[in-house]
């Protein structure tokens, strides 16, 4: 059994559904959360699904070696579900091609440092754009510029707004990203 680091940063509910949907497989675990943000809902989502959350810093996760290390002991593959840091070069290096991340737009637009979140649906919403959707992509040195894995699309109306996009995403993320997980595990994505 193949065993899932996840990272997350806020509210959890693409990890609590990532280890949702590992808890009812032979295929693969979630053993750990990793969490920067000591406030994230992550936290109290992690106790109740009996799952480690580990809070950790910025030193610990680019100067020092201790996410590292522990990625190295716990992780055959690391999913990021909301996480907002830039993930360490020796992180993607010891991990190539296991590092899978969720993006709320069509990469590469809306990509790179900042967006994330409201931030893209707001940037949607005023250049008009008439969808949207999510991006499944494998982790590189560069924000949001690994090769992709999956995208999903989403029409967009006049009507929509960043709350009404940021929905639409949601249940993208929710429908898509463990199954595009297990996917990878088991190398029957295409």
């Amino acid at each position: 059994m193949k065993r899932i680091v996840v990272f997350a940063s806020g509210s959890g509910t693409n990890a609590e559904n990532i280890i949702k949907f590992f808890n009812h497989t032979k295929i693969a675990k979630v053993t750990q959360v990793l969490c920067n943000n000591e406030h994230a809902k992550i936290f109290d989502k992690c106790k109740s699904l009996n799952v480690n959350c580990l809070l950790f810093n910025k030193q610990d996760f680019s100067t020092e070696n201790t996410i590292l290390n522990l990625l190295k002991d716990k992780a055959d593959y690391i999913i990021l579900a909301g996480f907002l840091w830039k993930v360490p070069t020796k992180i993607t290096e010891a991990f190539p091609k296991k590092i899978i991340n969720i993006h709320p737009a069509l990469l590469p637009k809306y990509g790179g440092k900042g967006m994330y979140g409201m931030n893209v649906h707001k940037d949607l919403k005023e250049n008009n754009e008439t969808e949207t959707g999510i991006t499944i992509h494998y982790v590189n040195e560069n924000y949001d510029e690994g090769a992709i894995i999956f995208q999903a699309k989403t029409a967009l109306n006049d009507t929509d707004s960043a709350e009404t996009i940021a929905e639409k995403i949601h249940i993208l993320e929710q429908k898509h990203f463990p199954k595009v997980i297990e996917s990878v595990i088991l190398g029957t994505h295409e």
